[in-house]
C-alpha cells in the first residue's frame, strides 16, 4: 500500500485525477470503478478539465459504480446515477452504453446483483477502482461487520452512515434510504488496482485504523491491506493520526530514485 499525503483537498483531487488519467492513457479501454459522495467531486472536476483542455479521451472507457440507494429511481436527485451524470459523465465523451450504475428501483434486487457481478467479469474485471471511505471505515456500503469476501448484494445501512448522508436529503435522516445495492469487499478486492482518497479531520480515525491497524471486518477498508496494488491519497487532516507520516513522506519524496529499476 502506497500512502501519499497532500497539503489539502485540491492537491488530493489533482493527484487522484492524474493517477486515473495515467491509467486511461496507458489503456484507453480501461474499466474504471467509480465512487460517489463529496470526496471525489474535485477529482471528477479535474478529469473534466483534462478532457476539455488536454484531450483526455473517455470514448473507450467503461465504468462501474460501487453502489446505489435501494428504492430510488435513476432520476431522483439524490440517486448516485443522477450524481454521476451531473458531476462527470455529461461533461466527457464517454459512450453512454459503457456506463454501469446499480439500479435502485429494480424489481428483483438479488437477480440484479448477480447480473452486475457477471457484467464486470464480462469486461475482464475492473482495472482501477476509485474508493472513498466512511467515517466508520467502510468502503462502498460495506458497513462494519460485512464479510471481507462479500459480493454485490443488498446491504442494510448503519445508523452512522444514515446520519452522515442525511445532509444530502431535505428532511435529513427521515428521508435517507435504509438499504443499498453495493459491490462487496470481495468484488472490490478483485480490481487490478485500487485508489482510495480521503480528506478532512473527520476521516482521520478511519484512515489510521485501516492503514495501520489490523485487518478486520469492523473496518472494511482494512481489507485493502491484502491487495497488491493500492494507492491511498490523503490530505494532511485525514492523515493527521497516522503514526508513520515521516516514512510515507520519505517514500513519496524519493520514489523517483527507484523508477529506473521498475521499468516505468
Amino acid at each position: 500500500m502506497e500512502v501519499i499525503i497532500t497539503r489539502d483537498y485540491n492537491e488530493m483531487s489533482l493527484k487522484a485525477a492524474a493517477i486515473i488519467a495515467e491509467q486511461i492513457k496507458k489503456k484507453p479501454d480501461t474499466v474504471l470503478g467509480l465512487a460517489t459522495g463529496s470526496t471525489p467531486i474535485g477529482t471528477y472536476k479535474e478529469l473534466i478539465r483534462l478532457h476539455k483542455e488536454e484531450g483526455l479521451d473517455f470514448s473507450k472507457v467503461t465504468t462501474f459504480n460501487l453502489d446505489e440507494y435501494l428504492g430510488l429511481s435513476s432520476l431522483h436527485k439524490e440517486s448516485y446515477n443522477y450524481f454521476m451524470w451531473k458531476n462527470l459523465f455529461k461533461h466527457i465523451n464517454i459512450n453512454h452504453e459503457n456506463v454501469y450504475i446499480p439500479k435502485g428501483d429494480v424489481q428483483d434486487a438479488e437477480d440484479f446483483c448477480h447480473w452486475y457481478e457477471e457484467k464486470i467479469k464480462e469486461f475482464g474485471g475492473i482495472d482501477l477502482q476509485l474508493l472513498g471511505i466512511g467515517s466508520d471505515g467502510h468502503i462502498a456500503f460495506n458497513e462494519p461487520g460485512s464479510s471481507l469476501m462479500s459480493r454485490t448484494r443488498v446491504k442494510t445501512l448503519d445508523e452512522q452512515t444514515i446520519r452522515d448522508n442525511s445532509r444530502f436529503f431535505r428532511k435529513e435522516e427521515e428521508e435517507v434510504p435504509r438499504f443499498a445495492i453495493t459491490m462487496g469487499v470481495g468484488t472490490i478486492l478483485e480490481a487490478k488496482k485500487i485508489l482510495l482518497i480521503a480528506n478532512g479531520v473527520n476521516k482521520a480515525d478511519a484512515c489510521a485504523k485501516f492503514i495501520e491497524g489490523p485487518v478486520t471486518s469492523q473496518i472494511t477498508a482494512s481489507a485493502l491491506q491484502l491487495h497488491q496494488h493500492v494507492t491511498v491519497v490523503l490530505d494532511e487532516e485525514a492523515a493527521s493520526k497516522l503514526k508513520r507520516i515521516g516514512y510515507y513522506n520519505w517514500v513519496r519524496d524519493n520514489k523517483h530514485l527507484v523508477q529506473k529499476y521498475l521499468g516505468r
